[in-house]
């Protein structure tokens, strides 16, 4: 949900008592103009708070949860669980992990950890906001959100396949699963890892806990998606092309 205008604007001089409007966009990089439209709608958008909060050196985390909508984000603070870490692990990423465990005799090293394989990706990536949703998703998850949010189900699937969710979906549903605040924003990009507070290393130790059936398992899986992913496109990609040439 955005954050109301005179709150918003109420923080603003709190946090920046001496700066003009001109100088907040300056700084942050945001347009004069979106910001002028966001205050006289009464609505700020949360993208627009963490750009200024990043640009003024302040807590991204601790300013959205400075607004009653959001007092949830540090009011009940909880580490993201192994599964919501390993969602946020990068498709090629988990396949570098399964190259690497393999035996030499298969072009691996034969362990968790070679100084070969390159750090993991910073989330958001592809697909982390359904990775996110399924890591948690007990199967009724997605009922639940709807009949707290009446938002129609196959509209929240739609975010989900666009990989995409509102702050104010990402947390309804952090809430529905019983998990922590964060987990969310950072599969949807608000805010980073270190913004959200998450240990460094955190992912890696996830990753590595993972049996190597488990990795293996998980990776087909992601694979197995992805090409559902490609060949949907494709054959988009083809009717597009079709109807240009029967277009003339």
């Amino acid at each position: 949900m955005p954050l109301p205008a005179k709150a918003f604007q109420l923080w603003l001089h709190q946090v920046a008592p001496a700066a003009s409007t001109a100088d907040i966009c300056r700084i942050s990089g945001i347009k004069r103009t979106t910001l002028a439209q966001q205050l006289v709608r009464g609505k700020v958008a949360e993208t627009t708070l963490v750009s200024i909060s990043r640009a003024l050196q302040l807590s991204p985390l601790a300013a959205l949860a400075s607004f009653e909508n959001y007092a949830e984000l540090t009011a009940h603070a909880q580490p993201p669980t192994p599964a919501e870490l390993v969602s946020q692990v990068a498709t090629m990423d988990l396949l570098r992990a399964v190259i690497s465990r393999a035996s030499p005799a298969y072009g691996g090293y034969g362990d968790t950890g070679s100084s070969l394989t390159p750090g993991l990706t910073p989330a958001p990536h592809a697909t982390s906001v359904r990775n996110w949703v399924d890591a948690i998703d007990d199967g009724e998850l997605r009922h639940r959100v709807s009949a707290a949010t009446g938002v129609a189900p196959q509209n929240y699937s739609a975010q989900l396949t666009a990989n995409r969710l509102s702050p104010e979906l990402a947390l309804a549903t952090a809430r529905a699963a019983g998990v922590g605040f964060t987990g969310g924003l950072v599969a949807t990009g608000l805010i980073t890892e270190d913004e959200a507070g998450w240990a460094p290393g955190a992912k890696q130790a996830a990753l590595d806990a993972l049996s190597d059936g488990d990795l293996t398992a998980l990776a087909g899986e992601r694979l197995q998606a992805l090409g559902k992913t490609l060949r949907r496109q494709e054959q988009e990609q083809a009717q597009t092309e079709k109807i240009w040439e029967n277009l003339g």
